[in-house]
């Protein structure tokens, strides 16, 4: 029998531990301070007092406190989460803004590089010109003056 009593009274405080986990959103702080404040009222209706006395009451601030100190850790988590989202948008448009940048820099390197073999081309041909030019004149500067 006491096997069984035993059994029953732990199913019986799992329950009522769920009961107040599930009630107060899964946050252990204020599901303790609801069980509390409820303990204080069967306490009060069993000896019969007036509601609204030194104890209840102290209990239902404490669960109030409590609830409020819940939201604000919720909202708290909230805002660290779209801190977060925040921070890997910038750093997403960051890394794309220096690929970009990167890109732009190795296409301008190849333009000049480009534009650097055509100016040599440009200037070789010019030279070959001014060589073949000089080499007229000078031959025909030399058939006036007797040379070959």
């Amino acid at each position: 029998m006491s096997q069984r009593f035993a059994t029953l009274g732990g199913v019986a405080a799992l329950g009522g531990i769920s009961y107040y986990l599930y009630s107060a959103g899964g946050d252990p702080k204020l599901a303790e301070k609801k069980a509390e404040h409820d303990a204080a009222t069967a306490a009060r209706r069993l000896k019969g007092d007036f509601p609204g006395q030194d104890k209840e009451a102290k209990k239902a601030g404490e669960e109030g406190y409590e609830a409020v100190r819940a939201s604000a850790q919720q909202y708290a988590d909230q805002a660290r989460t779209e801190a977060k989202k925040a921070e890997q948008k910038f750093d997403a448009y960051s890394a794309e803004a220096k690929k970009k940048y990167e890109d732009t820099k190795a296409q301008a390197e190849r333009e000049l590089h480009q534009a650097g073999k055509q100016v040599n081309a440009t200037a070789n041909k010019f030279d070959a010109v001014v060589e073949e030019k000089a080499a007229k004149t000078q031959s025909w500067l030399g058939s006036w003056f007797g040379g070959k």
